[in-house]
């Protein structure tokens, strides 16, 4: 065993160690953890905005509106529901158990580790670490080594602010990574890529570990005609916030490409054309108002989606990239081909492919057709195809008329299905993630069933029949001799 590997497994037992003293199942210790989150968000305010500056080119009211706030946010809504969480609730218990009562005890998993993405480097790793204080867990961050300038803060300040006998930062490479899903876990909390993904659920399987995965996919948004200013200005506002506005499009909830009837597909060009210099400045790069590709590699490879003969020769506004700066301006697509890389894959970027269908509702049929995604975005008042693309399509959610919101709502579970992974959190689902809910029951002597137990006979076998059918009449009735078995 290396000297690295020995620190880490040291690390790991005073973790251990603290779990067992008992002191995390404590209301007291939880809150104050939260507290001292919240004043590390707070306090620490500048140092988040400088860091996601230097690793996304984020705008600090992005920074705040995606991460900070939205963190702050979460954390107050723990403390003001974590009481309740914590209590267990009453169950029901058949009358033949009676005098009987029943609850479901929620207790902390133990020792958790969390590894996060480089796109929302603070949201995506103290998002699921609210949860895991909530529910009384010792904890393990793993921040994406993507995002260096993110990862350091994280690193060097959160152990001034939580208890570093119960919760630790590790930074590093892949073999960090490695390293860390080689031990015994009692819950891994992953958000990134589908490739990745398959490796920590592998390592996972060594310990029968339980998991969450947050992925993402490449997620539609269906538009439809709409009439009137007022409907196709917030539209626009809110298609193009979906796409643009979060990181770039370098986020996995974000619309990934457009559906929409081809005889409306021209007009839509129009209004987003339109659009995008109104809201993200005649150059975007100058305003600010979007951040830029997190490095040369991703870069590229956008780059790449876009170099290709077919798909190039679609592009109707933007396209133009900026590899010094990393920058990638607003592009739109129309019709770029089904199978070329760019809608194959999850873009994860500032490119917006629109693909033009016969009539709106065959984008059911588009969907179903590719794999399950986190979201689906519809832009419609047809209630008819609102029904349809919920009860004939499969997604972690459907949002009709904006996009993104669902991310900022506590009392939603965010999460994914098939390929866009699977386990949810936010708010009460994020304590419910990291906790196992203990079934309790406690029965008196003072009755008992006796044909529960051996010898067995005829009369036992229809007392049980009539019993699992709550026919209690009967029960009485066969046991007095008053009915036959």
């Amino acid at each position: 065993m290396s000297q690295c590997e020995k620190d880490l497994e040291a690390e790991l037992e005073v973790l251990r160690e603290t779990f067992k003293s008992g002191k995390t199942r404590e209301e007291s210790w939880r809150r104050t953890q939260l507290k001292n989150l919240l004043r590390f968000l707070e306090e620490k305010e500048d140092d988040i905005f400088k860091a996601l500056k230097q690793d996304l080119g984020k705008h600090q009211v992005e920074a705040y509106r995606d991460e900070i706030g939205t963190l702050i946010k979460s954390v107050n809504y723990a403390l003001d529901g974590l009481k309740q969480w914590m209590c267990g609730k009453k169950a029901k218990l058949p009358i033949a158990a009676f005098p009987s009562s029943a609850e479901l005890v929620p207790e902390p998993l133990g020792l958790v580790l969390i590894i996060s993405s480089w796109n929302f480097p603070f949201g995506l790793s103290l998002e699921p670490l609210i949860g895991a204080i909530a529910a009384g867990n010792v904890v393990i961050l793993k921040p994406s080594e993507q995002a260096p300038a993110s990862s350091s803060v994280l690193a060097k300040t959160i152990s001034k602010y939580l208890d570093n006998k119960a919760i630790k930062v590790i930074e590093g490479d892949n073999s960090v990574g490695d390293k860390l899903l080689q031990q015994k876990w009692d819950k891994i909390f992953f958000t990134g890529s589908t490739k990745v993904a398959k490796i920590v659920m592998a390592a996972a399987a060594k310990h029968l570990t339980p998991v969450t995965l947050e992925l993402g996919g490449k997620c539609p948004a269906v538009v439809d005609s709409l009439s009137g200013s007022w409907d196709t200005n917030i539209a626009m506002k809110r298609i193009l916030s979906g796409k643009f506005g979060a990181c770039a499009g370098q986020a996995c909830i974000g619309i990934d490409y457009i559906l929409v009837d081809k005889t409306y597909a021209n007009e839509l060009v129009k209004l987003i054309k339109l659009a995008i210099p109104k809201t993200f400045g005649e150059n975007p790069k100058e305003s600010h108002s979007i951040a830029r590709i997190i490095n040369r590699t991703h870069f590229l490879r956008l780059k790449n989606l876009l170099d290709e003969p077919m798909v190039k020769s679609s592009v109707v506004h933007g396209g133009l990239t900026d590899e010094d700066n990393l920058f990638i301006e607003p592009t739109v697509l129309l019709d770029p081909p089904v199978q070329a890389a760019i809608m194959t894959e999850e873009v994860f970027g500032p490119l917006l492919p629109i693909i033009t269908l016969d009539k709106i509702e065959d984008s059911i049929e588009f969907i179903n057709a590719r794999p399950k995604t986190l979201t689906i975005y519809a832009f419609t008042k047809d209630e008819a195809l609102k029904k349809k693309i919920i009860s004939r399509t499969s997604s972690g959610s459907v949002v009709f008329n904006d996009s993104i919101i669902q991310y900022a709502a506590d009392t939603l579970p965010f999460g994914g299905v098939g390929q866009s992974g699977f386990g949810r959190y936010h708010g009460k689902f994020s304590f419910d993630t990291f906790s196992h809910e203990k079934a309790v029951v406690r029965r008196s002597f003072l009755t008992d069933i006796w044909f529960r137990y051996p010898p067995w006979n005829h009369k036992s076998l229809q007392l049980f029949r009539t019993a699992y059918r709550y026919d209690y009449l009967s029960v009485v009735l066969i046991t007095l001799g008053l009915k036959k078995a």
